[in-house]
């Protein structure tokens, strides 16, 4: 079997998908994108594209280690994300000529179904405790939420006290069995991570997630030793060398995402160095359908899978959703805030490739929104 063609989608609200063709007839899709930076992943894709064709299909993990270090430059969100991606298509393209789910080529199930969690708002909240019960509703068991506005490097007691009224407020509504997690987006400065996280602790959160950006994943540990919080982190981290540098802090919760850190190949590698740190996997996933079915194809593998995060209803699918893309919606069907083990072969999905082409007629080009502070200087959205 050999590759004969790889092609890209841009389709909305904010995602790029990818087919890859073979001469065999077999197809596999993956979701190749950053988002607000959709076409420049789609170019690094259509540059990898020269080591490919001709190819064969099921070397996946060769092409995963030229793909990532044959260029001499490496690493970084759009170069790993093209990967993710290329990879993603390979590992479909490899179950279905085998005729078995990917999670069967990982070693096989640990599990029978997967916990999933549901976004509400939280930036700027009005309905934040309506929006959560509206999911208990639904049946499920856990929903995120962002914590905040844009913050000052320290801010007022009144902007304190406001992200932990709105958590109070939820725990309050919906009892205490069931699970809030907190995303700062990495709004957070260290000294107002040390003040706000004390004072969420009464209301036992899920986990929160980035409370400091990237760039200060040095000073994590600091931020673990200031709270009997949870802390997640890593939706902002590409590799496994990415993620050593902060499984030993203390983290408990490691969230790559399957369409950045390098796909799953690398996902898979990082799950397994999680574990040995006894750190939990909640892979990162505001995502479309690919994204989601691979991450499910690496959680049902994983020892350590805490929960999934999935996209159906999220704030940013204005106008498209998470399901619009499959010819079958029923391999995302929730029941009590888990999802199924997925039995068909590849990635468990099929892409209806009519839909997509006509949303790839449109495109997109989604831009995340730029927020300043109060004196006009930039804030982290």
């Amino acid at each position: 079997m050999k590759i004969t063609s790889l092609r890209t989608y841009l389709v909305a609200p904010r995602w790029c998908f990818l087919k890859i063709e073979t001469d065999e007839g077999i197809t596999g899709w993956g979701e190749p994108v950053v988002e607000g930076r959709a076409h420049t992943v789609a170019a690094a894709v259509e540059e990898l594209s020269d080591h490919l064709v001709g190819q064969d299909p099921l070397r996946i993990e060769d092409h995963w280690q030229v793909l990532t270090k044959g260029g001499f430059y490496r690493g970084g969100p759009v170069l790993s994300s093209a990967v993710a991606g290329i990879d993603q298509a390979l590992w479909d393209i490899k179950g279905k000529s085998l005729g078995v789910p990917v999670w069967q080529l990982l070693g096989g199930n640990v599990r029978d179904r997967a916990r999933v969690y549901s976004w509400i708002g939280g930036d700027r909240p009005e309905d934040v405790i309506e929006q959560a019960l509206a999911r208990k509703a639904e049946g499920f068991t856990a929903i995120k939420m962002n914590a905040s506005p844009q913050m000052e490097f320290i801010d007022t007691p009144s902007a304190v006290r406001g992200i932990v009224d709105r958590v109070a407020g939820i725990r309050e509504a919906v009892g205490d069995d069931f699970d809030i997690a907190v995303d700062f987006h990495g709004r957070l400065t260290i000294p107002m991570a040390r003040r706000v996280l004390p004072l969420l602790e009464p209301y036992l959160p899920f986990f929160v997630e980035e409370p400091l950006v990237p760039e200060l994943s040095d000073h994590i540990g600091e931020i673990v030793r200031s709270t009997t919080i949870p802390i997640a982190t890593g939706e902002r981290l590409y590799s496994r060398w990415d993620f050593k540098k902060v499984l030993g802090s203390g983290i408990a919760v490691a969230q790559p995402d399957l369409s950045h850190a390098g796909g799953i190949s690398e996902v898979r590698r990082i799950a397994a160095m999680a574990e040995a740190y006894d750190v939990s996997l909640a892979p990162h996933c505001p995502l479309g359908p690919i994204a989601l079915a691979s991450c499910l194809q690496v959680g049902f593998a994983a020892p350590n899978l805490l929960i999934q995060e999935q996209s159906l209803g999220i704030h940013y699918n204005t106008g498209s959703d998470l399901l619009d893309y499959l010819t079958d919606r029923s391999v995302f069907r929730y029941e009590d805030g888990h999802v199924a083990l997925p039995t068909e072969p590849g990635l468990g999905i099929q892409v209806d490739e009519k839909a997509v082409e006509r949303a790839a007629e449109k495109g997109h080009r989604w831009r995340n929104p730029i927020w300043r502070r109060a004196d006009g200087s930039f804030a982290e959205w």
